[in-house]
């Protein structure tokens, strides 16, 4: 099984920054691929970005286009995600999620289905101040 753990949520005013990490732990981690989603209050659980195994693709949702970056270190088994210019509207807790890939698939952004990982973390949570 695999265990993944989030750091760094808290609480800023608009226009700061946070950096998010995860890192994944277990018997057999693998070659995976990441993603992280967030949920506010009284909506569904949606995807933020992604990265594939290579790093090479990601997708970001348009909303934090151009705000956050997400980025990958493949020897730690760890995502992190730079947010920038943060704006109330981002206030929710951020979930990171990976998903087993294959030689394959490595190249390949995990998708933006909540259905295709395989392992969640625990939520931190973000809030953002106006």
């Amino acid at each position: 099984q695999v265990q993944l753990v989030e750091s760094g949520g808290g609480l800023v005013q608009a226009g700061g920054s946070l950096r998010l990490s995860c890192t994944a732990s277990g018997r057999t981690v693998g070659m995976i691929a990441w993603a992280w989603f967030r949920q506010a209050p009284g909506k569904e659980r949606a995807l933020v970005t992604a990265i594939s195994w290579s790093g090479g693709s990601t997708d970001y949702v348009d909303s934090v286009e151009g705000r956050f970056t997400i980025s990958r270190d493949n020897a730690k088994n760890t995502v992190h995600l730079q947010m920038n210019s943060l704006k109330p509207e981002d206030t929710a807790d951020y979930y990171c999620a990976a998903r087993r890939m294959n030689p394959y698939s490595s190249r390949i952004s995990p998708g933006r289905e909540l259905n295709r990982y395989d392992y969640w973390g625990q939520g931190t949570q973000v809030t953002v101040s106006s």
